[in-house]
């Protein structure tokens, strides 16, 4: 093994991706949440080929060389500003710190009817499971990603630190939308999973509840938090939407008809969506602090 940190993780990465993937399939065929969830689903090939290998290797490309001209044009990362941190406390500024991003910009793109154009591949699956964290538009993945990774070059971080957090974030995308009936009891206060996560793509939920990705609080916190006993009636979206990659990309394009006001939420009928820091019912778009 090689005493380069960097050239570990170019090994480490996609082993530990690959056999996080393999572990929660076994988990999916054995504990579903969805019982009766094909492994060989609609949109499988499209989610694997298209999304999750070409896309992702093609704009990480795109991603990587803007962020090295962005650092060349302003010269960010010969200030230092993180690079005598430890990789550990790097790792975990930046985990930290894009988690909230990714929960905002979550956030307003179920408010926004433009952002919801990019976003809409995400949610228009019918089959929740551990490949669906992939599917996302490429001018989604272009915004967030950047946002993400330019950072860490612009602060100076360790260059493991990029592939440390990819392998992050690939893992924890393919296990919250996993198919895996997971019952964390209060552990799910502080760290996201399927039971929560799979409410978000819920069919009957339009506006969106549990953005959070990673960090279960920001939800709580901010009023956005949804964990019902009962689990959804189905997932996806109900207007059409064509099922090729390329048809896919140029959808969020097209002229269409004004989006219909979202339903309310639905009733809960138990105490589970109550958060740990109040005893006030935290329902979807209540919360005063962001409406």
């Amino acid at each position: 093994m090689t005493s380069d940190p960097f050239a570990t993780w170019r090994v480490l990465s996609p082993v530990a991706i690959v056999g996080a993937a393999l572990i929660l399939i076994a988990l999916e065929r054995r504990w579903p949440y969805t019982r009766g969830q094909r492994f060989l689903r609609p949109g499988l090939g499209v989610d694997l080929i298209g999304y999750a290998l070409v896309q992702s290797y093609l704009l990480g490309i795109v991603i990587t060389h803007f962020s090295a001209w962005l650092d060349g044009a302003s010269g960010l990362s010969r200030l230092h500003l993180v690079s005598a941190w430890p990789v550990a406390a790097q790792v975990a500024f930046f985990v930290v710190t894009h988690d909230l991003y990714i929960y905002l910009f979550h956030r307003w793109q179920h408010r926004s009817p433009l952002l919801w154009r990019i976003h809409e591949a995400h949610h228009a699956t019918a089959d929740v499971d551990w490949l669906s964290g992939a599917r996302s538009h490429a001018l989604e993945i272009l915004i967030n990603q950047t946002i993400e990774f330019a950072p860490i070059v612009l602060l100076g971080a360790a260059p493991e630190v990029t592939l440390i957090k990819l392998t992050l974030d690939s893992m924890w995308g393919m296990y919250i939308h996993a198919n895996i009936d997971v019952r964390s009891g209060r552990l799910q206060w502080l760290i996201n999973g399927p039971e929560m996560h799979r409410w978000h793509h819920a069919i009957e939920i339009r506006d969106g509840v549990n953005f959070a990705t990673k960090f279960a609080w920001w939800d709580w916190l901010l009023g956005t938090a949804f964990r019902p006993a009962r689990k959804p009636s189905g997932f996806g979206i109900t207007e059409p939407f064509p099922s090729g990659y390329i048809a896919q990309q140029i959808h969020a394009f097209l002229p269409r008809p004004p989006i219909p006001a979202p339903a309310p939420l639905p009733d809960p009928g138990d105490a589970e969506v109550r958060g740990p820091f109040s005893e006030r019912r935290f329902t979807g778009m209540n919360s005063p602090w962001m409406r």
